[in-house]
């Protein structure tokens, strides 16, 4: 496999998912319009699944280099960027787990995506607790503590909008290697 063509593929997904990170973005949940989905992750998945793990790895941290760099939201970015990745992180290491390097079926997909999605939510309420919340309270004067409560917060904002988020991007990445699978298939021979 050609180095160059690997390291093109990964910079063109990671230039796609930045893209795809900063535009569109929505909420999920009413009352948390700060809890927003972006669609950075389909990308990082279709190269993991092109290429490798690591290289799905590279993507989402080329991505969020990139956000960082090119389109900061200051203290939101900070706090919320290395939760986004570990989040994402965690959702695609779960997928390719269960997909492996055997082929890539339904039912294989369809099982990391479930499992992904719980791993993915189960982080982002450890990571909330311990790391976001009081980090908010503290760097941008957005105590969730004292105005809605943290249990509240938890269980009736995180929890759901994670479930749902990682439903809608295992579905919508899951339509786009079916459409791409020819592509995707003929570029992981070429490539690996």
């Amino acid at each position: 496999m050609n180095k160059t063509r690997r390291l093109t593929v990964i910079a063109l997904l990671a230039a796609i998912s930045f893209v795809l990170m900063v535009f569109p973005q929505f909420p999920l949940i009413p009352g948390a319009t700060f809890l927003k989905i972006d669609f950075s992750f389909v990308p990082v998945l279709i190269g993991a699944l092109m290429l490798d793990l690591k290289s799905g790895y590279a993507i989402l941290i080329l991505r969020s280099l990139l956000k960082v760099l090119l389109n900061n939201s200051g203290v939101n970015d900070y706090i919320g960027l290395p939760m986004n990745i570990v989040a994402m992180g965690v959702l695609l290491t779960v997928i390719m787990l269960m997909v492996g390097h055997r082929e890539l079926t339904v039912k294989r997909f369809i099982a990391g995506s479930i499992l992904g999605t719980v791993g993915l939510t189960l982080a982002m309420v450890i990571l909330n607790y311990v790391y976001a919340v009081p980090l908010y309270a503290m760097f941008a004067n957005f105590d969730i503590k004292a105005t809605i409560g943290l249990g509240t917060y938890l269980l009736w904002m995180v929890i759901p909008f994670n479930l749902i988020e990682g439903i809608i991007l295992t579905a919508v990445a899951g339509l786009v290697f079916v459409a791409l699978r020819r592509v995707v298939t003929n570029t992981h021979s070429q490539l690996n």
